[in-house]
């Protein structure tokens, strides 16, 4: 790919670098200036803070709002929405309008709030971006700063080169994904702001590539859906009595037998679109059985023997076919000498786009099938929607792009068996699917454990996709 020099950009990244503290010896000093200020603004992103406990999200997206405004946009194109209760919580959000203003908007969503990271855990101070052997090391490397500085890079290089898009683009760094039951920036931003996410399509984190032992890229994901969370607990009582007399009527029995029913039911395959793109498409990277199997799930074709097989080939594959309720926690008892009185567990279940959370209750109030073990969800159900359909005006520029990134790369569809801020904005009428551009290694990098780390070539090779892929939704009719 040609490259432009700007030599004005050359004098913009050599005194952000100046700001940010110089670049640890071990790192390699990139060719393209536009890279170079793309790395200091990925490191500025990564040295603030903003795990709960100690950091800002505020001052996060203000230092990237300041950036923004540098490069030459409206100091009232970009915002930062602080919520009055939660002043660390600050969101930005803002946009480049399009000149076809009936076009649906696109919206860039990331979050810049990290997990919590303890430095005595860690080989390297989490809160200071390391260059080390190949890797970009810090909390949120790649969840979910990685995204959140391409897209802002981006926007500065749109700037660069006077770039007017036909659809509008649509900014949202929030605050909160990884805490929501605390405050969740996108959550508030649709109750209190709504116009500033509302869009035809959001790209959002969850989708990212594959490598393989060596680094090779395997497959290159897209999000479309992910599956709903939703925590049940069961209770059972009795009326206890001495350990030296024991009864039938035994509390953690009672809930042990409930909880062994519970485990070995499976419930009915369920397979959305995602989960027949995932299968259609990886099945050319496999032999024999698996492969002839993987392709008639994809075609609808599977019958009841294809799907146990596939099932029984790899927990990920079961969880793309089906709703999952597995047990997480349990307590019980109150002394070592005497009968239970009471005993807790925690249903943890992963329910498919589109089910009826309601329905998913009954079924296991059914398998428990004790009147004397009682169940209920531990909290109001999250939001709910059906996964986003998959089109060729949105797959086409991904693979096109990807092709033209990774040669012979396939790009295949996945369902989230976790959860993102997807949820939300599916659940309002946002269709939303998830395309980083980032390849992790087999072991997932670290994200969300010790030690996150991404490629230095991953980074940049997603900060180049994410540029190329925005400008063409932009630029589409």
């Amino acid at each position: 790919m040609a490259r432009r020099f700007d030599h004005r950009m050359t004098r913009v990244a050599l005194a952000m670098a100046a700001v940010l503290g110089a670049v640890p010896a071990a790192a390699a000093t990139p060719a393209d200036p536009g890279q170079a200020r793309f790395r200091a603004l990925y490191q500025e992103l990564i040295e603030t803070d903003t795990s709960l406990s100690n950091g800002s999200c505020t001052l996060a997206a203000e230092r990237m709002r300041a950036r923004l405004v540098a490069a030459g946009y409206a100091p009232d194109a970009f915002r930062v929405v602080i919520p009055d209760a939660f002043p660390k919580q600050g969101n930005l959000v803002g946009r480049i309008i399009g000149t076809d203003a009936k076009a649906p908007a696109i919206l860039l969503v990331a979050h810049i709030d990290v997990v919590e990271a303890k430095r005595s855990d860690w080989q390297r101070d989490p809160f200071k971006l390391v260059e080390e052997n190949g890797y970009f090391y810090a909390r949120g490397a790649i969840d979910d700063k990685a995204m959140a500085a391409s897209f802002v890079d981006a926007l500065i290089r749109y700037r660069d080169e006077n770039f007017r898009p036909r659809r509008t683009i649509k900014l949202a760094l929030t605050c909160g994904e990884e805490t929501d039951s605390h405050f969740d920036g996108v959550e508030y931003l649709l109750r209190t702001d709504p116009d500033a996410l509302k869009a035809g399509f959001a790209l959002n984190e969850g989708g990212k590539g594959l490598l393989d032992e060596t680094g090779k890229p395997m497959s290159f994901g897209v999000q479309t859906g992910e599956k709903v969370y939703q925590d049940f607990t069961l209770t059972a009582v009795a009326p206890g009595g001495h350990s030296a007399r024991p009864t039938d009527d035994n509390a953690i029995v009672r809930l042990a037998a409930a909880l062994v029913r519970i485990g070995a039911y499976k419930f009915p395959v369920h397979v959305v679109d995602g989960s027949k793109g995932f299968f259609a498409r990886s099945a050319p990277s496999y032999q024999g059985q698996v492969r002839t199997d993987m392709a008639a799930v994809g075609v609808g074709t599977a019958d009841a023997a294809t799907y146990a097989r596939i099932a029984a080939g790899s927990p990920y594959w079961n969880a793309f076919l089906r709703t999952t309720c597995i047990s997480t926690l349990i307590q019980g008892g109150h002394a070592e000498n005497a009968q239970p009185q009471h005993a807790q567990a925690n249903v943890n279940c992963r329910i498919m786009p589109g089910e009826d959370i309601a329905a998913i209750e009954r079924q296991l109030v059914e398998q428990v099938a004790d009147p004397k073990v009682a169940l209920k969800p531990t909290a109001a159900p999250g939001p709910q929607s059906p996964a986003p359909p998959l089109t060729r005006a949105l797959m086409g520029p991904i693979e096109k792009i990807a092709a033209e990134i990774w040669p012979g790369v396939p790009v295949i569809p996945t369902l989230s068996t976790g959860a993102t801020d997807g949820r939300f904005l599916n659940a309002s009428g946002i269709p939303t699917y998830g395309v980083s551009g980032v390849f992790v290694d087999p072991d997932g990098n670290g994200v969300h454990g010790l030690n996150e780390r991404v490629r230095v070539k991953s980074l940049y090779d997603a900060r180049e996709f994410l540029y190329r892929l925005v400008k063409a939704y932009g630029s589409a009719r």
